[in-house]
């Protein structure tokens, strides 16, 4: 095989990449475009001469016969906040959005399929819209759980597949890829939260959950009560918050003046944990030997909290390329039924409880 260099600064063609690889120029075309027919020694020479060639398709003539944009959106969904800031500034700092970028990254970047981060609330669901019928990308990873949100419907009527982060807080109106959903088992994970707590010796109890408008945070809250009320200790006190550290102080220490004996203390995300640590410690009780403290989440928040957060796992990172797989089949066989994948929580044990 000879390989030809560009002359005159001028960018190597495909013309150029047949010759290198003693194929035709039909031949080339069908290994960038991933034509299965090719016989793999074939494929193999075609890619080495590219390679040496220093060929670079063109992504927009490319896009043209594969009709694919080889980019993903994941698609953000927050309720709306008083100011835009707010809104962004979570979105950039919750721990839980970094981890799905990351697990959807490390399952697409084999593929050669580019991530596309799009925070959005309903404000500006037009324009999310307008873009995603704009063919930028070739599906949907939907992070969007709220009750209220109509993001979910709307990509599910445009017909683009779909992937949710989580059980779809209402139903969609036909089945489709729009359907498709990765999630954890919330009630599980809240279970062990109980079960911990009492094999402390716990017995006064109670918790701070997420926003009950959301499925994550009607579950974790049902399956810490109803577990609780099982073993002839409920009703149990809660607090509804916003898995923010803000909220977890606030009702931590609102939990403790009403409650003062509490014993122990689930709270339904480390982010609102590490804000709840903060407010059990200022209120001069020590932790874990007057109050024993539960998180859920295993971000890196339980690292960052004093004393370490003992925490219900759930693999986010792994979810999140459950998800991307997920999406990369219905993007392939657009007629595939929807699918769901529940993974299973782990406790992890460290020194809050």
């Amino acid at each position: 095989m000879s390989s030809r260099p560009p002359r005159g600064g001028h960018q190597p063609t495909m013309d150029q990449v047949a010759e290198a690889a003693g194929v035709s120029r039909a031949t080339v075309s069908r290994v960038i475009n991933g034509a299965p027919t090719v016989d793999a020694k074939i494929r193999e020479i075609v890619q080495r001469a590219i390679a040496e060639t220093g060929y670079v398709p063109n992504v927009a003539a490319r896009s043209l016969v594969t009709r694919r944009s080889n980019s993903v959106a994941l698609v953000i969904s927050e309720p709306d906040r008083p100011d835009n800031h707010s809104f962004l500034n979570r979105i950039f700092t919750d721990p839980y959005f970094g981890r799905i970028t990351a697990g959807a990254t490390q399952a697409l970047r084999p593929h050669d399929i580019h991530l596309v981060i799009i925070p959005t609330d309903s404000t500006d669901h037009h324009q999310v819209i307008r873009y995603l019928r704009q063919g930028h990308v070739d599906g949907v990873l939907l992070i969007s759980s709220h009750e209220h949100d109509e993001l979910p419907g709307q990509v599910h009527d445009l017909g683009i597949p779909a992937v949710l982060s989580a059980r779809p807080a209402q139903p969609l109106s036909r089945p489709s890829s729009a359907a498709s959903f990765v999630d954890v088992d919330q009630r599980l994970g809240a279970r062990l939260a109980a079960d911990h707590l009492l094999g402390r010796g716990c017995r006064k109890l109670a918790t701070i959950s997420g926003p009950t408008d959301i499925p994550s945070g009607l579950d974790r809250l049902e399956g810490f009560r109803i577990h609780l009320e099982q073993r002839g200790l409920g009703p149990v006190p809660a607090v509804e918050s916003d898995f923010t550290r803000a909220g977890g102080e606030e009702s931590a220490r609102r939990l403790l003046t009403e409650h003062p004996d509490l014993d122990g203390l689930f709270v339904a995300s480390d982010l609102m944990a590490e804000g709840a640590l903060r407010a059990v410690q200022d209120m001069g009780r020590r932790v874990p030997d007057d109050i024993a403290v539960v998180g859920f989440d295993d971000s890196s928040a339980a690292l960052d909290c004093r004393p370490l957060l003992t925490t219900i796992r759930q693999p986010v990172e792994e979810m999140a390329a459950e998800m991307a797989e997920v999406l990369m089949a219905h993007i392939a066989s657009p007629g595939r039924l929807p699918r769901s994948v529940i993974f299973q929580p782990t406790l992890v044990i460290r020194d809050s409880a």
